[in-house]
């Protein structure tokens, strides 16, 4: 329990290349209900209360510990507490005006607007989004000095969950043309993977497939085959794989992303249950001609699992891992020669698909492609259920 003490925990962090045991260890206590990021967010938090008039050298001890644990909670997939972490860094950063400290709320933003993005607080992330421009603006003239490629690949990861994808793809390209070789690899295969992604979606996939096949050589050589960030650019990979028709392969690098991912982190983490829920999906496209879904169904029902014991029941991460399951439910079912079975597996994928689509349509509104994914979902599946009066009007709208 001492890992629940800031100041152990602190020490903890200093050993850096060893920090895939840390990670085992965080990862065994969350897995038995000790809610070690949660304690030390609280605890950093208060710090940061407490020395709020404290000397100049006290609080940037206090924001470089910031820092520090809130890269490693992030890295982990505890995006609410890094969250937390960051917000009372910020604080203490903004209250000394200079370039320095400016730079300093800048890295809080790209670290916020990351966090943020990644675990759907949209509000909350437009609202990092100006803050970011505005200190970027203010430190215009260190351009070449500050790690302004990170901000604006988190500024295209941003329209990107949200499914904008033009503003995505500018935000891509501008974050390559601020690349340099003074940014840390970590820093290089981010924006080379986000860049992929966005080309992937615009459908410009010769330069997609250029940026993530460099992002994947980058991590290996620098992290190693083992290392969380390999696992990143595998499955960006994948995602270019699947959408380039080459499906095997895809299902093939996926396996190896959650591969890497489990022995990381395993147990009930976030990082684990995306990568059930791609190679789900990755396995429904490629089974899909065979009409052998178990595999396919046993990860998303993985991914499910997962996400329902660390997510609020309502959370947006669900929908995509509820809709992958209702797809494979529903071949399952229409490919079954038991009415009773096909009615109750048909069944639930409805009820999977009218979740999805509430979250969604709360996160996104109506007019959003991914929106318009879910009532096409539901359109189809009113079909195989044979309730044309229903399947029509969704089918139609989007």
């Amino acid at each position: 329990m001492e890992f629940c003490e800031l100041d152990v925990f602190a020490k903890a962090l200093k050993v850096s290349d060893k920090r895939h045991l840390l990670h085992h260890c965080f990862q065994a206590l969350m897995d038995h209900g000790v809610r070690v990021s949660e304690v030390l967010a609280d605890s950093y938090s208060q710090h940061c209360c407490v020395i709020h008039a404290a000397d100049q050298a006290v609080k940037d001890r206090a924001i470089q510990l910031g820092l520090s644990l809130e890269g490693f909670l992030s890295d982990a997939g505890w995006y609410s507490d890094s969250e937390r972490v960051m917000v009372a860094c910020f604080q203490l950063c903004k209250l000394t005006e200079s370039f320095a400290y400016w730079t300093k709320c800048l890295e809080c933003c790209i670290r916020l607007l990351h966090s943020r993005n990644l675990y759907c607080r949209f509000g909350e992330a437009d609202l990092c989004y100006q803050e970011a421009q505005y200190y970027a603006q203010k430190l215009s003239c260190l351009r070449d000095s500050i790690n302004i490629s990170s901000l604006y690949c988190e500024f295209c990861s941003l329209f990107f969950v949200r499914s904008q994808y033009d503003e995505a793809y500018r935000w891509s390209v501008t974050a390559l043309k601020a690349l340099s070789s003074f940014l840390s690899p970590k820093v290089i295969v981010d924006v080379l993977r986000q860049a992929s992604k966005a080309c992937v979606v615009k459908r410009e996939f010769r330069r997609a497939e250029m940026l993530v096949t460099e992002a994947v050589h980058i991590a290996k050589e620098a992290f190693g085959m083992k290392h969380p960030k390999y696992s990143d650019a595998l499955l960006d990979y994948s995602f270019y794989l699947l959408n380039v028709d080459q499906i095997r392969q895809s299902v093939h690098v996926y396996q190896a992303a959650l591969d890497v991912r489990q022995s990381v982190f395993g147990g009930n983490n976030i990082h684990v249950a995306v990568a059930h829920e791609d190679l789900a999906y990755a396995l429904y496209v490629h089974e899909y001609s065979s009409g052998n879904f178990n595999d396919a169904r046993e990860h998303a029902e993985k991914a499910i699992q997962i996400m329902t014991k660390i997510l609020p029941a309502d959370h947006l991460l669900m929908a995509s891992s509820k809709r992958v399951k209702a797809l494979i439910l529903e071949e399952i079912a229409i490919d079954s020669h038991n009415k009773e079975t096909e009615a109750r597996l048909l069944q639930e994928a409805l009820d999977l698909h009218l979740v999805a689509l509430a979250l969604a349509k709360k996160a996104f509104g109506e007019e959003n492609v991914q929106t318009a994914k879910h009532y096409g979902n539901l359109g189809r599946l009113y079909q195989s259920m044979h309730r044309y009066n229903v399947s029509a009007p969704l089918n139609t709208s989007n």
